[in-house]
């Protein structure tokens, strides 16, 4: 597990890379736990050794699923689904 002074992280699952710069640097998928918590899916940029990363942006499990869909629907030219409303407790 790798630490910062203000967080923890854990690649728990490295699903893919998106894209990588002259440099080195790849935007990659992951399956990340921060703090200890669940792990979500993160997309970020990271240096080659994982030592440094940038800004990304986390997604849950139904964050990632409504972002599949608008991805999905955009790309074959179609409109998304709107995403179906969350439970409440």
């Amino acid at each position: 597990m790798a630490a910062n002074s203000d967080f923890k992280y854990e690649i728990i699952e490295e699903l893919g890379v998106l894209s990588e710069t002259p440099r080195g640097w790849t935007k990659e998928l992951n399956k990340i736990s921060w703090n200890g918590y669940a792990p979500k899916y993160d997309i970020r940029e990271w240096a080659p050794d994982h030592s440094k990363m940038g800004k990304g942006v986390t997604l849950n499990d139904e964050e990632a699923a409504n972002l599949y869909n608008l991805l999905s629907a955009v790309v074959s030219g179609g409109q998304p689904e709107p995403p179906e409303p969350e439970e409440e407790f």
